[in-house]
């Protein structure tokens, strides 16, 4: 109903919005609404689209890549303290994003990455639950006879890694990336902590501050909603174009 909601209402003007029921129709604004949100001071709502694109898919791509290699590491080498640490690593998962957000900033602040892209990049990298997830994964989709057959060939254990276990681990792959890119995108303390430049803002952070101003602008009504809309549709696009690989697996056959 929410969504709904939302849906309904980014057709309104701002008169529609306060003077019909939230689920009826109005004079059809969308693209009104998209043109004059857009283009509003100086097309900063779409800087904020980028902004989040590049948080999320980079971000996610390299925290995803983190993950696999170090869930594969866990499963398929052996090496001193290896369930302690794996035990620590697991520990990161029971520790909320919100309480760890301040000592970070702090140490961005020392080394002079604060208020930049870098200061909400490099901590998404960080994701204990993709290492459990990665780990999981790789003991039931890459069997130890096909990366032993791979030895036999001369193989190396980056181009095990690359060529044969990654395919078969490209399940997790999306899995994982669609859970970092989701908590990317919809990241919002980490990024008002870190900035304070409105040019490096995530859409999320954006739009919170369009709305914090809304008594005084009510202007603004009409963008809220609009780009709370549009915010959506990133994630929307990025599931229905990579479930279908949470179902595959290409490991079948592999090992006879």
């Amino acid at each position: 109903m929410p969504l709904t909601w939302l849906l309904v209402n980014a057709t309104k003007n701002n008169g529609d919005l306060f003077g019909r029921p939230g689920f009826a129709l109005g004079d059809f604004s969308l693209f009104t609404n998209l043109a004059d949100m857009f283009t509003y001071q100086g097309s900063v709502f779409g800087r904020w689209l980028a902004n989040s694109l590049l948080y999320s898919v980079v971000g996610s791509v390299g925290s995803t890549l983190l993950a696999l290699l170090a869930g594969y590491a866990f499963d398929k080498y052996p090496f001193p303290g290896k369930e302690k640490l794996y035990g620590l690593v697991l520990l990161g998962i029971l520790v909320p994003h919100t309480v760890v957000s301040l000592p970070m900033y702090l140490m961005a602040s020392d080394i002079g990455l604060a208020n930049t892209y870098w200061s909400v990049l490099i901590p998404s990298l960080v994701n204990p639950f993709g290492v459990y997830l990665a780990r999981v994964f790789s003991e039931g989709y890459v069997p130890a006879e096909t990366l032993e057959a791979a030895r036999l060939d001369g193989a190396s254990e980056l181009r095990i890694f690359r060529s044969v276990a990654l395919p078969m681990l490209s399940p997790a792959f999306v899995t994982i990336f669609l859970f970092s890119f989701t908590a990317s995108w919809n990241s919002f303390f980490l990024p008002l902590v870190m900035l304070n430049d409105s040019s490096l803002y995530p859409v999320g952070l954006g739009l919170f501050n369009w709305n914090a101003v809304l008594p005084q602008e009510p202007h603004y009504y009409a963008f809220v909603v609009t780009g709370s809309l549009v915010s959506v549709l990133p994630l929307a696009v990025a599931f229905l174009a990579l479930q279908r690989h949470w179902r595959s697996g290409l490991t079948a056959g592999a090992v006879k």
